[in-house]
């Protein structure tokens, strides 16, 4: 390279549709010029959850005036920029699809290079767009759809030490918020109950810890708190407010034990392997619950570790990260041709067995 480096990303593998500007002069640091998300949390809010449908056609009506508006921020023309990145999977397969051909039809009138993402690698690598981490780091990505412990070796190389066997946190706290009444989305809602609960009042499980290894499971404990939920509509004739905020404090702190628990060992498993400079990543948007952030800082002080938390507009979905994974990744593999396909299932690491399965598509993680 021999020139700034300047992509246009796209994203759109769930309910939030975003487009991106990041530029990279070579031999400086990364630069954001421009990300923008439009959000679906009202569209969804009704049915408790994202309606798959209803994202898709929203994706499909909002990515053309996502685009102009992240172009106009930045102060350029879509003929400016040196290529256009997409998430081409894993996800929703009716967003990811929305993406997939926006890019491709951009591609195709401007002549422009395109480069089809994994929206994991764009979590995992955001780190090194605000933070300059330097390889290899442990990367936690905890959101609604994924769970997983990566040691990043580099933007092709990752090494999966651990994920969940079922519900990541996120859909987590999501399903269990919709079990006590809550609104949506479920984790912020419950981090604000939790402030007015105990959460000794309930004695919840914490999946897995009796287990070696770094995997993790939420499934069992969010039937706990529906037993326990149900338990005293039966004996009360109801839920009142402090059963909420105690079962909200309960269930976040297992959750916390859990996360805090894994990524100890994961730690250990990643110290083995760096030596010394260590660093703790996190991204997702569950990353923003303030009580699990302050147990994952525990955890990194202990090994004298840099922690680092992106800030949250590039923690949760967004396209910066698309465009600055594409960056990395175009000096190491060539541009997509027109043929690029949209992938429901993507795992980073495919020396792993699938965490969750695999279906007629492949490994689901």
């Amino acid at each position: 390279m021999s020139h700034t480096v300047t992509i246009l990303g796209l994203e759109s593998s769930c309910d939030d549709t975003a487009a991106a500007v990041v530029c990279q002069p070579v031999g400086s640091a990364p630069r954001v010029l421009s990300s923008v998300v439009f959000g679906q949390t009202a569209l969804h809010a009704a049915f408790g959850g994202v309606v798959p449908e209803i994202a898709a056609r929203a994706h499909a009506e909002k990515l053309d005036h996502c685009i102009e508006q992240a172009l106009a921020e930045a102060g350029i023309s879509v003929s400016q920029v040196d290529g256009i990145a997409v998430t081409s999977g894993p996800g929703l397969i009716g967003g990811v699809v929305s993406g997939v051909m926006c890019a491709k039809g951009l591609a195709l009138a401007t002549g422009k290079p395109l480069y089809g993402i994994n929206h994991l690698i764009g979590h995992a690598l955001t780190p090194r767009l605000t933070n300059a981490v330097t390889y290899p780091y442990l990367m936690l990505l905890v959101s609604g759809g994924h769970c997983q412990f990566l040691i990043v070796h580099g933007p092709d190389r990752f090494d999966r030490v651990g994920g969940t066997i079922d519900d990541a946190p996120g859909e987590a706290f999501d399903k269990v918020a919709r079990l006590l009444g809550l609104p949506q989305p479920g984790g912020p809602a419950i981090e604000q109950a939790a402030l007015s609960g105990e959460p000794a009042r309930f004695a919840f499980p914490r999946p897995l810890l009796d287990r070696a290894g770094c995997d993790l499971s939420f499934s069992g404990l969010k039937t706990a708190v529906l037993r326990t939920r149900d338990a005293l509509v039966a004996d009360q004739g109801g839920l009142h407010a402090q059963d909420q905020y105690d079962l909200s404090a309960g269930f976040q702190a297992a959750v916390v034990d859990v996360l805090t628990e894994k990524t100890r060992r994961a730690m250990t498993l990643y110290a083995d392997v760096a030596g010394s400079d260590l660093a703790l990543c996190v991204a997702g948007g569950v990353a923003a619950n303030s009580a699990i952030r302050a147990g994952l800082e525990t955890v990194a002080s202990k090994f004298s570790a840099r922690f680092v938390a992106p800030p949250l507009a590039l923690c949760t979905d967004n396209a910066a990260m698309i465009a600055y994974a594409a960056i990395e990744r175009m000096a190491l593999h060539p541009a997509d041709d027109l043929a690029l396909s949209a992938r429901p299932r993507w795992p980073l690491d495919p020396t792993r067995p699938a965490m969750l399965g695999s279906g007629k598509k492949g490994a689901k993680a």
